[in-house]
């Protein structure tokens, strides 16, 4: 997205003025590259990304099919990225009358 739209402080400094842009882990500026390389928070979850890149190279990660695969799985397990921080839940299946 053009705009860098996501539910993290350096979209929110842009857009969302009111919003607090410091992580949860602490750090005072929340950014796509802390979220990923080094928040706390995902630690538990990093290994994902280190069987491609041993020191999380986004260049690297993004560069390589395997590498997308890596992200896509970090991101479901997770829930980094997401408004509360969490695991998104999975889908409920529709009721049908």
């Amino acid at each position: 997205c053009r705009t860098g739209h996501a539910h993290l402080g350096e979209y929110y400094s842009k857009f969302v003025p009111l919003k607090n842009i410091d992580c949860p882990c602490g750090e005072e500026f929340q950014t796509r590259e802390h979220i990923l390389r080094a928040c706390p928070w995902y630690e538990c979850h990093r290994h994902i990304l280190r069987k491609v890149s041993e020191d999380v190279s986004l260049s690297n990660i993004l560069g390589m099919e395997k590498g997308i695969s890596a992200l896509i799985e970090f991101l479901k397990i997770s829930g980094a990225f997401t408004r509360d921080g969490m695991k998104r839940k999975p889908p409920e299946e529709p009721e049908y009358k």
